[in-house]
Parts: structure tokens; sequence; C-alpha cells
């Protein structure tokens, strides 16, 4: 999926939602724990409920090798399921790879040749050498991790070089050497506030990733208020808030109403700023 093409689902779905498939065998409604795939029989119940009212979904992969071999095929069959029935969304796997050259290029081959993710999240601090071969692949993104939503967080991104400069801010500088905005997001964690605005001085034009509305206290109208570009240019993440809004037999349309919910939330933050 091109930037453009993105921007334009955007636009007709009016909401920039993404919804986190971090599925818990140990939180999901009991009575699924009957059938022969448990998370693929909530994902695939998710994902039916929820597809009207978000353009992207990313399973967190550590949820799924958890599993092992098992886990592993429910991720697989949940990939397929989105690309055989809802084809225009968004998938990102969630996996937060990178390592040196030759180990990345089996990586990008596993997710963006083997299993057809859009997008994936790569850890930028190897350089650009772990980061080049996620990079090779048309329509394929690299969601690389600049500023994250988590407490510690603070403990490296936020360090400053003599000159003043934070280590995020270098990750988003030196990166745009490597790949356009057409090929690359950020992560910046939607906790993270008023520094948005520092972010998209750096990078104006990317889409970037953001977690931590929701369950984590992040603030979408905070995010829309610094982040949003004249083509949206975010993708807002939400993942206990909607998959587990209810463990009953009603999971599903309470994971609906959780995501229409945010959807009408974003189509005003999107007429707010002149994008529908």
């Amino acid at each position: 999926m091109t930037h453009q093409e993105l921007a334009t689902f955007i636009r007709q779905q009016q909401s920039f939602l993404c919804v986190g498939l971090d599925t818990d065998v140990k939180k999901i409604p009991a009575h699924l724990l009957k059938e022969h795939d448990a998370i693929f029989a909530f994902n695939r119940a998710i994902i039916d409920a929820t597809a009207p009212y978000c353009v992207a979904y990313k399973p967190n992969l550590a949820f799924y090798e958890t599993g092992g071999a098992r886990g592993w095929r429910a991720f697989e069959d949940t990939v397929r399921y989105i690309r055989t029935h809802h084809p225009r969304h968004f998938i990102i796997a969630d996996a937060k790879r990178g390592d040196i050259g030759n180990t990345s290029a089996m990586y990008a081959r596993a997710f963006f040749e083997d299993l057809d993710v859009d997008a994936l999240t790569v850890a930028p601090y190897m350089g650009r050498d772990s980061v080049e071969p996620f990079l090779g692949y048309d329509g394929k993104w690299v969601v690389l991790l600049a500023l994250t939503s988590n407490k510690g967080s603070a403990d490296f991104q936020l360090l400053q070089d003599s000159d003043g400069t934070r280590l995020f801010e270098r990750v988003l500088t030196t990166s745009q050497e490597w790949a356009t905005a057409d090929q690359m997001m950020y992560v910046v964690g939607a906790t993270q506030g008023s520094r948005f605005a520092d972010v998209r001085r750096l990078v104006p034009h990317h889409f970037l990733l953001v977690p931590g509305v929701g369950a984590q206290g992040g603030s979408l109208a905070e995010v829309c208020q610094y982040g949003m570009t004249p083509d949206c240019g975010l993708l807002v993440n939400s993942s206990r808030g909607i998959i587990y809004a209810d463990a009953t037999p009603r999971f599903a349309e309470a994971a609906a109403e959780a995501a229409q919910s945010l959807q009408q939330q974003m189509a005003e933050e999107l007429a707010k700023h002149g994008i529908v």
C-alpha cells in the first residue's frame, strides 16, 4: 500500500484507527476456549466487528510467539483472514525486529514475502545496515521506533548530545537518509503529548504510528493537535480498550462499539483539520 492509498482510505473510512490484536488466551471469553483455535476465532470475530471503523490492524508478535507453533499458525491465519476478507486494511506486524544485515534480510523475507504484511516495526539502534534490508520491498513499510509511550522511554530516547539534540531527534533526522516518507513511518507514543510538535518539526510528512491512546492514558485530541498533517499522517492504535471491551459472548459487539466511538472522535478531528 502506498502513502497516497493509505491517506485515501483514511478519508473514505473517516478513521485513522489501528486495532491492536494483542490477543491473550487468558483474557479472551471462556466460551471460545472450546474452539479448535481459540486465538484465531477471537481475532476473526474482532476483525469482522471492527473493520468498518478502522483502517489497520496490528498483531503484536509476542502474544502469538508465546503459544509456540500453534500461536504462530494463529498469527498466520489472522493475516490471511484480513488479506482475504478485508483486503484494503493495512497490516502491521508489531515484531520490533532489527539486527545485523543478514539477519534483518531473513526477517524481511519472512514478514514481507512469506506473510505479506504491509509493515513491520523495527528498532533503529543498530544503525543503517540493520534497517536497509527491510526497505527493498515495493509497497512495504518500516515502522521505526522513535519516541515510545512507556515510562522507560526517557532512559535513553530523551538523552541529549553535546549539541543539545535528543536521541529520538537524531533517530528521526538520520533515518531520513535511508528512506522516504513513502517507505518509513515512526512510532511516537500518545503519552508524549506536546513533544509531537518536536517530532513534526523534523518529520512533517511521515506517517506516525501512535500507541498509548486509551488504556495507557494518551489523549487523542492532543495527538491530533500536534501531530496531524494535511493528509492525516497518523495511525492511532488501540488494543485493550477495544478487543477486551467485554468478556461475554457479546465481546465482538462491544469491540465494535468501542471502535465506533473512537472512529467518531477521529471523524470529528479529520473534519476539524479540513481533511474530510
